[in-house]
């Protein structure tokens, strides 16, 4: 009897995928943050811009977007800077984020509303060798959105920093992120993006680097270890206390 080593292949391939299959049944990719992989873009975070958004409060946004900028002096990340028309009404970025990253090319952009329409941000961006972007912008519906879809395109990862994108009402960013995640793009917010970077608290960047960031950009995450530091030290419970399961 001849053996068909053509079909025993066909076989033997065909048992595998069932078994992958089985194992993964919808096929499906996590594809996770990668510090070494990843390039921060801060888009048209404007000072004019800024009176625009309006689903996020002044204050948490203004708070959001140096965050944003925050990540990559922790994890090491390279940065491209762009803005639009900034010697008109929109205005110059906040002169906290250009003094974070003073070597950061700065691409500004003087008609141009996709950011990706840019020859020159397109080669900043190539120039890092990174694969996946991690954007925050404003507006999310137009700069944010406008931007990620020309990168899925292109072929990059896309993770849109939804706190650190901002726009005139909750409806139109309901709307942009619908529309960037049916393209593809990963939307998170600073705790998500920061803990997938980081991966493990033992890691370089890890708890030692990280807890001050949070200390600074997160309140709830910072009330959280200051109280627990606070009873460390002072080694008290309340009465009562003691009585509560753990």
């Amino acid at each position: 009897m001849k053996l068909n080593f053509a079909a025993v292949f066909t076989v033997v391939v065909s048992v595998a995928m069932a078994a992958e299959s089985k194992l993964n049944p919808s096929g499906f990719k996590y594809n996770r943050l990668d510090k070494d992989k990843a390039v921060l873009l801060i888009v048209d975070h404007q000072i004019g811009l800024m009176h625009l958004v309006r689903d996020q409060h002044p204050d948490v946004f203004r708070q959001n977007i140096l965050a944003h900028s925050a990540i990559a002096t922790v994890f090491d990340l390279p940065v491209v800077l762009t803005t639009s028309a900034e010697t008109g009404p929109n205005g110059p970025l906040p002169a906290e984020i250009i003094a974070q990253h003073p070597k950061a090319p700065l691409i500004r952009r003087n008609g141009e509303v996709n950011a990706w329409d840019n020859k020159d941000f397109r080669a900043a961006v190539a120039a890092t060798g990174r694969t996946q972007v991690i954007i925050g912008g404003i507006v999310t519906d137009v700069c944010t959105a406008f931007l990620a879809l020309s990168l899925i395109e292109e072929g990059y990862e896309v993770y849109a920093n939804t706190e650190g994108s901002g726009t005139m009402d909750q409806r139109l960013a309901d709307d942009a992120n619908d529309r960037m995640r049916a393209a593809g793009v990963q939307t998170m917010g600073l705790f998500a993006i920061t803990l997938e970077l980081m991966r493990d608290w033992r890691n370089k960047p890890g708890a030692e680097e990280l807890f001050p960031y949070f200390d600074k950009y997160m309140t709830p995450f910072s009330n959280l270890v200051r109280g627990h530091y606070a009873a460390h030290l002072n080694g008290t419970v309340f009465p009562g206390e003691d009585k509560l399961p753990y």
